[in-house]
């Protein structure tokens, strides 16, 4: 079982412990995404002029923003990878039938070879009783 980890941050200047089973790294990388959203928006003049409960809900917008379209480029992804993985399948499937027919026409040509030569040993036998048949009459 994963054990829990409790990890001191700073966020927009305040301490505080964050807690989560994820890696204390994790927790940090977190808090810093925050801190670098609320510096960026720190930035706007219009964002600064606002309430402080309307900059929280825009922060809250702008990061659910983000986890959206980070999801949906992920999902992108998951179909992308899913899509080559079904690739994959059909050229592997595609190459065991190649395999399949190469193996067959290899044995048709191996079983012609051997017919041609039966023939060819046939032709011989009867050019030779051909040849006797003549020099006897």
């Amino acid at each position: 079982m994963a054990v829990k980890n409790d990890t001191e941050v700073v966020i927009a200047g305040n301490a505080m412990t964050l807690s989560g089973y994820e890696s204390e790294e994790y927790l940090q990388k977190v808090a810093f995404y925050i801190n670098n959203k609320i510096a960026e928006y720190g930035k706007v003049e219009s964002f600064r002029r606002q309430p402080v409960d309307k900059q929280h809900i825009l922060l809250e917008l702008n990061i659910a923003d983000d986890y959206f379209k980070a999801k949906e480029q992920a999902d992108l992804f998951e179909e992308e990878v899913q899509a080559k993985e079904k690739e994959v399948y059909d050229l592997k499937h595609e190459l065991i039938a190649a395999q399949i027919k190469l193996e067959n026409m290899e044995k048709s040509l191996h079983s012609a070879q051997n017919d041609l030569q039966e023939s060819s040993k046939q032709i011989v036998r009867l050019e030779t009783q051909l040849r006797n048949y003549k020099t006897q009459e």
